[in-house]
């Protein structure tokens, strides 16, 4: 028996915020919602054509938390771009994104980004690796 990633929940204190941001970086909708709103998750509007076996994109759940993060978060979201890195960057700063640090190795380069509350996560180039 194996696991399957299907879905990355990401705790904040604007859910509104965050859910703005990870749709538009993403290309999601909202799938679902607490009646509270406490909960929402996010999702592709639709699958993509010509997808191989096992590549579905994961949902992301955003939830509101009472506590601010505090130091590093433990486990964060890798994503590859068909874009230039540099491109898609820019294109999540204009969203709100930060970017944190930029990395490279022989094979592969990536940017290190944080989203408007501050949750680390990752983007390469789908040519880099």
């Amino acid at each position: 028996m194996a696991l399957t990633a299907e879905l990355v929940t990401i705790d904040c204190h604007d859910s509104d915020a965050l859910v703005s941001f990870w749709t538009a970086a993403c290309d999601y909708v909202v799938t679902y919602e607490s009646g509270s709103g406490d909960y929402v998750v996010l999702g592709p509007a639709k699958a993509p054509e010509n997808a191989p076996a096992g590549s579905a994109r994961p949902r992301i759940g955003i939830q509101t938390v009472p506590e601010p993060r505090v130091g590093k978060n433990r486990v964060h979201i890798d994503f590859a771009t068909s874009s230039p890195l540099a491109d898609e960057v820019a294109r999540l700063v204009s969203l709100g994104a930060s970017v944190v640090a930029e990395h490279s190795v022989p094979g592969v380069s990536w940017t290190v980004m944080a989203d408007p509350e501050g949750t680390v996560f990752c983007v390469s180039s789908g040519s880099d690796g």
